[in-house]
């Protein structure tokens, strides 16, 4: 069984003009790294022109599709019927997308069927880490 799970999403930029482009994401989930999601957004995306990638927990995303979650860099909330936003806050400036509410839940079940929400300790992998890090003198 494989322990990443990578899935594409549609999102759209909300931006000053009233045009909303579609910007293409990649939701992605590690088994090695239970309580996190990673976010990334391809560098034509961006205004910098480079690949961006936000990492928060997978626990803000489950929250947030349900009701407003977060206080920090990323904040996550229901919108309308069927989209979720992400509000990513940096020092150049705040993102906000849009991305559809069940492309989330399928992507979250998928996450879930790797690692049960409450289970994510168990997948840490502490003890080699330790292990690892005393060049084996334990």
């Amino acid at each position: 069984m494989s322990i990443v799970i990578e899935q594409a999403v549609e999102a759209r930029l909300v931006a000053a003009v009233p045009r909303m482009p579609t910007i293409p994401a990649l939701l992605h989930y590690d088994r090695r790294d239970p309580f996190a999601v990673r976010m990334t957004f391809p560098a034509p995306a961006t205004l910098e022109g480079v690949e961006v990638c936000w990492t928060f927990a997978r626990e803000l995303l489950s929250a947030g599709i349900e009701r407003p979650a977060g206080q920090g860099d990323v904040q996550v909330r229901p919108y309308g019927y069927d989209r979720t936003v992400l509000e990513f806050h940096a020092r150049e400036g705040i993102a906000i997308v849009h991305v559809r509410t069940g492309e989330l839940r399928r992507f979250l079940a998928r996450t879930v069927a790797l690692v049960p929400t409450g289970e994510e300790h168990l997948h840490l992998g502490l003890d080699h880490d330790l292990a690892e890090l005393m060049g084996g003198a334990c």
